[in-house]
């Protein structure tokens, strides 16, 4: 510490570099060395040496740092890199500080004293550690040897300068040095250098066998000049013919290895000690890494090329060669990754390469040996075969403009891909040709290019969209569910015709008549074929070029035999009809009067129906239908080419018939119920008003109407339907939210969720949880056998309670216990007394014969117990019906006395007072076994004997020498009360020893110590005196006096949630836990880009503008958790606490781990890694060690892991060989470099947690190697860095810094991210993970101990066929969302979420099997998925929900997709109103462009009916339901406004029905349902229902309903539908980052403004009461002057280039309608479309005027526009006139404007005069003209390229401001007459923040309260 004090007095240049330095303890020193410019990177090694020696020779520090600079400069002379010339400064400077100071300290030459300190560093350290076997022995070698190797390399520098020779003893030493630095490099789990084979991992056989194998090289021809070296291996040798990168090869070989090893431990019993790598192991991992690769083979019609060899000896050399050469593939691939297809064909070409040179092929063209197209030079793969592809990728990427061209205009990774799927795609050629039209741009795009001279445009054409387009149309929907719509339509159809029919009873179907009628829905089928297939034509007109003529021709077909359909129905119908009418009249006259003959239309009908009736046999028979799919027969290819094309995916998706009948029930009893809801409620009492209405014939209209002589009123017809019909397509979403929710809760309540749901329902099951435990979580030994699982089992479940007897079983159930409550208490769950109260001891007791419950479960039973037995005077057999009735009070009972009688025996050492206390024991003893201990003994002293005990066991707790003649005392006393009081009869061997020996005999006084002292010898103090005794001790203390009952024990809610919800998973379903060595392998992966790390002490106490900082929110949120914290610093206060620094370290972590941070996700997530060393432990110890338990072997672990046979060293190697977790910190690499105070936290992660990876894409600039260009250009890594063993200081212990080292290096062929940024994240680290499942999470996440335990259970499920036809490739978990407690509308969101992560998706998976991705615990098949294109896909935009996507692809390629819920992950969601408005966004945006995608698409027509409408139902149709919703009410409201406008109403008026109308009633309430949020109460009511009870689902409901739930849910419902809807018709999708941090900040009214405006106050200021309520922390008067100001200077900032649309309204206008720019012809027009209904207004309005109404004349309206016309021109004329003349004529100017002021005023006098306006006149006169200007801004808006050029555009810009100003003054004004009063505010705190409330959290108070103590500290400082 002394040096970094020191520096802070240098003079100032030195701060530049430690500017960014917060004072964290890795001092500044970590910074200097890892602040370094990216293309300097190689001098970082020698700063960090420098460090290193700085505290024991300053001057070897000095010499390091110069030399670095000298290389510095000769890496880039010209100082070009950037940041280069500041840090070649700041380095300068502070040499010239040091050079003096050093100077002084020398006593040699520099060259003397830099060979002396090398040769001290080289004894003191390699020679000390040269013999090390164990792990951390090896890191520090390896860093000795490399900071050896830096010494020589400056020590030579320095004897050149001054020519000194090296001393030959040094250069031996050094060539020593170099040997090894080759070998000990850093490695990532598996060190396979040869020093290292003692490992504990590298002992393991199947490790051993599968490392041998790998090194067989026999027979494998090696190219010319190849230098052998040590072990080389199969990897090598590819390497070496491919020219793979060196680090892709060590990242694979590890890779290879773990896997081939895990399998082989999982599948196969240990092998005998001759290792060798079972071939059954081989050929599982080979057959699944080449499943994709053989299926793609099949489908194209070639040979794969994975050829065996006939000799048996060479097969599994050969299966090595194959699989490595993948994965190094694969390793390298970098984008080519998302592209599966693509990587099967570089693989075809490389293995067949292979085949052939393994079979010493002779090339026929030269006559050689074949060699590989791309030879083996150094990097060559990378840059001959992945950049070429790799550059396509990037290209069409520029193209997509940042995804604002339409998707149409470039190929994303998908076209890309599927290129790959036609048998084209070997035109490509090997080696590829650079003309083929797969790398082909589009002929504009090459001219554009501004190369030297222009190219010719040479080779094929751009080749397009491959097999789909994704176009913006609403037409999406229809096409990718056509059976769906063409359904619903069908049977509205039917339902009118029968209600309009006849009786309207649903039996009149029977009638002749009506029959045919109905049978006319056929027509209307043939007539949705036909736009099917039009709208077909139409979407892939631009995927032409790439289509194959059979494709094109089924188009055609399709659509010519539609059309022909649509001609033949109607005929025959016109000719079955007896009288036909209208239409059907019309064509019989064309066609010819014949006779009708019904039997024709009939004939019709059915050979129209033939193929269907062949889908419904395929439907009904799913085997049949996946082997016809899957088949390459070419008659079978002919009839399934008819039913849909050909395509790679989607084939053989359909499930089990069980599986089928499940969802099919399911789909028709919904649909049932709809359809007769929409009957009986909607459609048939609308018939009667419908059929009147259209009687009444109205002749006078209220304005000029443009269809007098329109029949039947139609306008009202189509005014009253409507909203009906909309309603009726929408409810399906309502009527599958009922069904879910109960469908839903049975399933819920089968799998036993919610039996276990609070503290007393856990005392009562708890004598069976160890049962469970042992049942669930240990393994299964060889002999005992496994439960059986049925129906019955499902009804009961009984473990059997444990028996004394199975003492291991207890241990093993004690050590897993006490590791959950231990976690409870790191995470200040619980205080230490509730920690003490919940904790079984951990040493098992072997002489207590009994089980030791926690005491929580016995606390205050024994006082009960002695009143009791005080009371009974003798009536012992109901004392013993009472001690018998309650079970743990007997349980304590008996405890208490059996661990007395051994502590008594442990301290009395006298013969005499052994005899004494045995007696007394063995008649106690005698009376239990008689059963009369009762009426022998008198129980009314035992109170005082209590006493004595409790006095003893307080000495016994402190144990001090002192308190020896007390114990003496109190035993006598204990003595006295038993024989005098309590035992009647004599002790007859006390009477033998009296006290004084014998009075009589001798009357002398005998000397003192030959007198006999009763326990004169006592073992007291005891000693040693071990953990166990402690714990034996503590634990009699708690059970003795703890007097008030421990039933709230734990008190906090979330200890109480976890642990009951943990219990309770112990009794669901889940597959039995296998060893650990014997389980699936496993990672983790979490992408992280820039969120909080850490959060910092002064982000911690910046206090808001009301003074709150985010720890005293924290404070007072969590008041229990931080009163805990405190008592395990061991601080009674803050104050206390800021004392020291590692305390305040402490109090970052705390806050942390409340926040959604980094770092709480990272904790969550390694203790995976504590459960498996738990779970390793449980499985290999001995009896022996079993029973000492795991704190022992934690305690010792540091003795232990140096040697590596140990137990612990064991336990740590199978964990790293079963899980690893990596961080991909996709800018680790630039914060570094930059000193950000993220990396250094990132850093602190990895030294917390060693096995902890960090994955980061390193941008690194390299000068040109050519002297004479000055360019510099930058270069791209993956990384993979781990935290290097810590530097010591040379002469010292004391650690000088911590470090990280990389272990992988690995090249990419450019910038890494080309598409979405998380899913490009995710895939560059995915080559880094390890292990069969991968578990995906996000940062937001949370993990905890307990589920941890459960990990290995659930990757088990990987091995069960869920629904009997295919394993599972995704598993879901649950989540349990942890931001509820923030705020009431974290709470909301928060129950919205957890119903869909329980409810929801139980659903989707079982029995509906539609259950995809969604974000993050679900853990994948991770070789499934790494050869199918990995865990999300990343095409700019139209992947936008990237996750999701990852579902459909997998269910695409005949995936699974389970849910599992008896394991769940944290997760934390958006908290502020602004924050969850965002994510909505997102998501809404996400599913516009599913909507647009290929994968609905394909599932829509792949899926079977009923699966189809649940895909529909659960993903788009869920946000298009709510579109419509919206709809509905626009429809409706219009609906009426025409109706009142026109004059309709009126005449209508006699008409009952039309104003009572019910069906318009019931479907607007249908309608309400969902726009309230019904929708999603039910099931979260259902949830809550079956988790926590009923009684709490209803509390809570009318809780949210007070705090307007309601409200926030129709709030929410408009920004879906405002995001979904201009998705689909503009684009202008986007990822938005909500941010994650708290929300204690008041939002600007500016910034909602900005937020909502378009998307909600446009759409209706009826929202006004949302905004007032959910502003959070609102209504302060002084606020909303503060808030007006803001928007007042937003509104009038001018916008401009580089203005942010937060700091000026134009540039946020500009921003609100840049969609348009991209959205096409097609969109616009729908816009201005949009936009005309603001006309209808004005044209109703003007006729209703009082000067008006007697004239219905077209040109009152005429009129009206003029005056619009007049308004705006004179505005124009006004700004025109300020620019041209307010400088030279002003005083004209000013007479001009007064002239128009006393004009305007003159009109309005002499229009109330004459014609007598009135005000009503006036308001009528705004609402009419006021929507018309806005129609005209949204319209010019549309236009705007056409309005810049007639040059109006800032006059538009004028008038909009105008309107936004009104909008705002319209919102602003009641806010601000609310915030007068200050009650109100009062209010809203209170009704925001009920959560915290009932958490003690009266935010009014605090916020006042703070201020005045704040100012009184700081009054009391001055």
């Amino acid at each position: 510490m002394s040096q970094r004090r020191g520096s802070d007095q240098q003079p100032q240049p030195q701060r530049r570099i430690l500017r960014t330095q917060t004072a964290g303890n890795l001092g500044e020193a970590m910074m200097d060395s890892e602040v370094v410019p990216s293309s300097l990177v190689e001098i970082a090694p020698i700063l960090r040496v420098a460090n290193e020696v700085e505290a024991s020779n300053p001057r070897v520090a000095y010499l390091c740092r110069f030399y670095a600079f000298e290389k510095a400069h000769r890496l880039d002379p010209t100082s070009s890199g950037r940041g280069v010339r500041q840090f070649k400064t700041a380095l300068l400077q502070r040499l010239e500080r040091e050079n003096g100071t050093t100077l002084a300290g020398r006593s040699k030459s520099d060259a003397r004293e830099i060979q002396n300190f090398y040769q001290h560093y080289y004894k003191k350290y390699i020679q000390a550690l040269q013999n090390a076997a164990d792990k951390a022995d090896r890191a520090q070698l390896t860093k000795a040897y490399q900071t050896a190797a830096v010494l020589f390399e400056v020590l030579k520098a320095v004897n050149q300068t001054e020519a000194v020779e090296v001393a030959d003893e040094i250069l031996e030493a050094h060539t020593k040095v170099a040997e090894k630095t080759q070998i000990y490099v850093p490695y990532n789990i598996l060190p396979l250098d040869p020093d290292s084979q003692n490992q504990a991992i590298m002992r393991y056989p199947e490790i051993q066998s599968t490392v041998s194998t790998l090194r067989n090289t026999r027979g494998l021809p090696w190219p010319k000049g190849h230098k052998k070296k040590i072990d080389e291996d199969i990897l090598d040798w590819l390497q070496a013919m491919f020219g793979f990168q060196k680090d892709n090869v060590a990242n694979q070989r590890e890779h290879l290895i773990l896997l081939l090893a895990n399998v082989h431990l999982r599948q196969f019993p240990k092998p005998d000690q001759q290792p060798k790598l079972d071939d059954r192991a081989l050929t599982e991992v080979m057959k699944k890494l080449f499943k994709n690769y053989k299926k793609w083979c099949k489908y194209l019609g070639r040979k794969s090329s994975l050829w065996l060899p006939t000799i048996q000896q060479e097969v599994q050399q050969r299966k090595l060669l194959y699989m490595g050469l993948y994965l190094l593939i694969w390793g390298e691939a970098a984008n080519l990754r998302f592209m599966p297809e693509c990587l099967c064909y570089i693989y075809h070409h490389m293995a067949f390469e292979l085949y052939g040179m393994l079979a010493g092929n002779v090339s026929p063209m030269t006559g050689e040996h074949i060699k590989p197209a791309y030879g083996g030079e150094e990097e060559a793969f990378l840059w001959k075969v992945v950049k070429p592809i790799y550059d396509t990728i990037a290209k069409e990427a520029r193209r997509s403009k940042d995804g604002k061209s339409k998707h149409s205009q470039w190929r994303n990774y998908d076209d890309l891909n599927e290129y790959f799927w036609s048998v084209d795609c070997f035109r490509l050629g090997w080696p590829m040709r650079a003309d083929a039209d797969f790398f082909c741009q589009p002929i504009e795009e090459i001219r554009v290019d501004k190369d030297d001279e222009k190219k010719p445009v040479t080779g094929d054409r751009w080749i397009g969209k491959i097999n789909f387009v994704e176009i913006r149309s609403f037409c999406h929907i229809f096409r990718s569910f056509d059976r769906m719509w063409s359904f619903y339509i069908l049977c509205l159809q039917a339902m009118i015709i029968i209600g309009w029919n006849g009786s309207g009873k649903l039996s009149s179907i029977f009638d002749g008549d009506v029959f045919m009628k109905v049978l006319s829905i056929f027509i209307t089928a043939a007539i949705l074929k036909l736009a099917q297939a039009v709208v077909d034509i139409v979407l892939s007109w631009k995927a032409r070029r790439s289509m194959s003529f059979y494709v094109k021709l089924r188009y055609i077909l399709k659509a010519v035999s539609a059309a022909g359909w649509v001609v033949i129905l109607p005929i025959t119908y016109a000719y079955s009809l007896k009288n036909p009418a209208g239409f059907a009249q019309t064509i019989k006259s064309w066609f010819g009067n014949s006779p009708s003959s019904p039997s024709l239309f009939v004939t019709a009908i059915l050979v129209y129906l033939a193929p269907n009736m062949l889908s419904v046999l395929l439907f009904l028979f799913p085997f049949i239908r996946r082997f016809l799919e899957r088949s390459n027969n070419k008659i079978l290819m002919l009839i399934m080419w008819w039913s849909q094309p050909r395509l790679y995916v989607g084939r053989g998706m359909h499930e089990s018939s069980i599986s089928l009948f499940k969802y099919t029930t399911f789909w028709i009893l919904l649909i049932a119920s709809k359809l007769a809801f929409s009957y009986f409620v909607e459609i048939k009492p609308l018939v009667g008003p419908t059929k009147a209405a259209m009687q009444v014939h109205v002749r006078t209209f209220q304005w000029h109407e443009f269809f007098p002589q329109a029949k039947n009123n139609i306008g009202v017809v189509i005014a009253l339907w409507a909203p009906i019909v909309l309603v009726y397509f929408m409810d399906t979403q309502i009527w599958y939210a009922i069904f879910s929710t109960i469908f839903g809760g049975i399933y819920g309540a089968f799998r036993r969720l919610g039996e276990i749901r609070t503290l007393g329902m856990l005392r009562s099951r708890f004598q069976s949880l160890p049962g469970a435990f042992n049942a669930c979580l240990i393994p299964v030994e060889k002999n005992e056998k496994t439960k059986k699982k049925g129906l019955k089992a499902t009804f009961s479940r009984k473990f059997d309670e444990v028996t004394t007897n199975k003492e291991k079983e207890e241990a093993k159930f004690a050590q897993m216990w006490n590791k959950i409550i231990s976690s409870f208490r790191e995470e200040d769950l619980i205080s230490n007394r509730e920690m003490d109260l919940l904790l079984v001891p951990y040493w098992a007791d072997r002489d207590l014969d009994l089980i030791q419950w926690p005491p929580f479960l016995l606390a205050s039973k024994i006082p009960i117990a002695l009143d009791m037995a005080k009371d009974s005077n003798g009536r012992d057999r109901e004392l013993k019906k009472r001690l018998n009735s309650d079970n743990y009070m007997h349980r304590a009972v008996q405890e208490c006395y059996a661990s007395f009688k051994i502590i008594i025996n442990v301290l009395v050492l006298g013969e005499g007072e052994k005899e004494v206390i045995n007696e007394i024991f063995s008649k106690v003893d005698e009376h239990i076994r008689e059963d009369n201990l009762l009426t022998e003994l008198n129980m009314s002293a035992l109170p005082s004997l209590y006493e004595q005990c409790v006095e003893l066991i307080e000495c016994l707790l402190a144990n001090k020498k002192e308190d020896k003649d007390r114990v003496v005392i109190v035993l006598l006393n204990m003595l006295e009360v038993v024989t005098r009081d309590i035992m009647e009869d004599d002790v007859p061997s006390l009477l033998d020893s009296s006290h004084g020996g014998s009075y009589g005999k001798n009357e002398g006084m005998t000397p003192l110590d030959q007198q006999f002292h009763f326990f004169g010898s006592l073992r007291f103090p005891v000693y040693p005196e071990t953990e166990a005794w402690k714990e034996k001790i503590r634990r009699l203390h708690l059970l003795l006096t703890v007097k008030e009952s421990a039933m709230d024990v734990p008190s906090n809610l979330e200890a109480i949630r976890r642990i009951s919800f943990f219990s309770n998973s112990l009794f669901m379903d889940m597959p039995s836990a296998p060893k650990v060595r014997n389980m699936l392998s496993f990672s983790v992966l979490t992408p992280y880009y820039s969120e909080d790390v850490l959060f910092s002490i002064n982000g911690l106490e910046k206090p808001n503008e009301d003074g709150v900082s985010i720890l005293f929110y924290l404070q007072k949120i969590f008041p229990d958790e931080w009163m805990n914290f405190l008592e395990r610093v061991n601080c009674s206060s803050e104050e206390e606490l800021r004392a020291s620094e590692e305390l305040e370290e402490e109090l970052r972590l705390w806050a942390s781990y409340r926040g959604q941070t980094l770092t709480k996700t990272v904790r969550g997530m390694m203790c995976y890694r504590k459960a498996l060393e738990l779970q390793a432990f449980l499985d290999m110890a001995k009896d022996e060690e079993l029973m000492k338990g795991y704190k022992a072997a934690e305690l010792n672990s540091e003795e232990q892991s140096k040697s590596e046979t140990s137990l612990w060293a064991q336990c740590q190697a199978v964990s790293d060989m079963k899980f690893t977790y990596v961080v991909s910190c996709q800018q680790y690499g630039t914060h570094k470099r930059s000193g950000d105070a993220r990396a250094k936290d990132i850093l602190r992660l990895m030294t917390t947690y060693p096995s902890l990876r960090v994955a980061y894409i390193d941008e690194v600039e390299e000068t040109s190697k050519d002297k004479t260009k000055k360019t510099v250009q930058k270069v791209y890594y993956s990384a993979l860095a781990k935290a290097a063993a810590p530097t010591k200081s040379i002469d010292s212990s004391e650690t000088v810094q911590t470090l990280d080292q990389v272990i992988y290096r690995i090249k990419l062929p450019g910038p890494a991210i080309l598409g979405g940024g998380k899913p490009e994240n995710q895939n560059h680290a995915i080559i880094f993970t390890r292990g069969e499942g991968l578990q995906t999470i996000d940062m937001n996440q949370d993990n905890y101990m307990e589920e941890s335990l459960k990990m290995r259970n659930l990757l088990q499920e990987f091995l069960k066929k869920h629904d009997g036809v295919r394993y599972p490739t995704i598993l879901g978990v649950r989540e349990h969302i942890f931001t509820g407690s923030v705020s009431s509308l974290a709470w909301f969101m928060s129950n919205q979420e957890t119903s869909f992560v329980t409810i929801g998706q139980r659903l989707l998976a079982h029995p509906l099997k539609v259950r995809f991705h969604y974000g993050h615990p679900d853990v994948f098949d991770r070789l499934f998925h790494l050869t199918r294109g990995g865990v999300s896909k990343a095409s700019k935009v139209i992947n936008l929900s990237e996750d999701i996507f990852a579902g459909f692809n997998s269910t695409l390629r005949e995936g699974n997709v389970t849910h599992h819920e008896y394991i769940q992950v944290g997760k934390g969601r958006d908290v502020g109103l602004n924050q969850i408005s965002l994510f909505e966004a997102k998501i809404a945006n996400g599913n516009g462009e599913q909507t647009l995608s290929r994968d609905i698409y394909r599932l829509g027509h792949r899926f079977d009916f009923f699966r189809m409408l649940s895909c529909y139902v659960t993903t788009i149709g869920f946000y298009f339901s709510t579109l419509l919703t919206v709809l509905t009410v626009y429809v409706f409201l219009y609906g009426r406004l025409y109706l009142i406008l026109s004059g309709l109403e009126k005449g209508l008026s006699t008409q009952p029905a039309i104003r009572d109308n019910k069906p318009l009633q019931v479907a607007l309430a249908s309608q309400s349902f969902v726009q309230i949020g019904f929708l999603m109460a039910l099931p979260m009511m259902m949830e809550i229902g079956l988790e926590r009870g009923f009684r709490n689902a209803l509390s809570d409901f009318i809780l949210m309903q007070l705090q307007l739930a309601a409200v926030f849910f129709t709030f929410s419902l408009g920004t879906k539908t405002h995001y979904y809807g201009r998705t689909l018709l503009h684009g202008g999708a986007e990822y938005r980052g909500t941010g994650r941090g708290f929300v204690v900040f008041h939002a600007k009214f500016a910034e909602n403004y900005r937020l909502y405006s378009r998307s909600h106050f446009v759409k209706g200021l009826e929202l006004m009461i949302l905004l007032l309520v959910y502003h959070i922390l609102g209504f302060e008067w002084q606020k909303i002057i503060d808030d007006w100001t803001d928007w007042n200077k937003w509104i009038s900032n001018r916008g401009g280039i580089g203005v942010p649309p937060e700091k000026s309204w134009e540039s946020w206008w500009e921003k609100e309608q840049q969609h348009l720019l991209y959205s096409g012809k097609r969109g616009i027009i729908v816009e201005i479309l949009l936009s005309l209904r603001f006309f209808i207004y004005q044209y109703g309005l003007v006729y209703h005027l009082s000067f008006t109404k007697s004239t219905q004349n077209f040109l009152v309206y005429g009129a009206s526009w003029v005056v619009i016309i007049f308004m705006l021109l004179l505005v124009k004329g006004m700004s025109v006139g300020r620019r041209r003349f307010s400088a030279n004529f002003q005083l004209l100017f000013r007479m001009i404007k007064g002239l128009v002021f006393i004009s305007f005023i003159t009109i309005f006098i002499i229009l109330i005069a004459i014609p007598h306006m009135t005000f009503k006149d006036i308001l009528l006169c705004i609402l009419a003209f006021m929507p018309t200007g806005w129609g005209l801004l949204l319209i010019a808006q549309a236009c705007k390229p056409l309005m810049q050029r007639g040059g109006i555009w800032e006059s538009i810009k004028t008038l909009a401001r105008g309107y936004e100003i009104v909008m705002g003054l319209l919102l602003f004004t009641p806010v601000a007459f609310l915030a007068w009063f200050p009650f109100v505010s009062e209010f809203q705190t209170r009704m925001l923040f009920n959560q915290a409330f009932s958490r003690g959290l009266q935010i009014s108070r605090i916020l006042g309260g703070q201020r005045k103590e704040k100012d009184r500290s700081s009054k009391s400082k001055e």
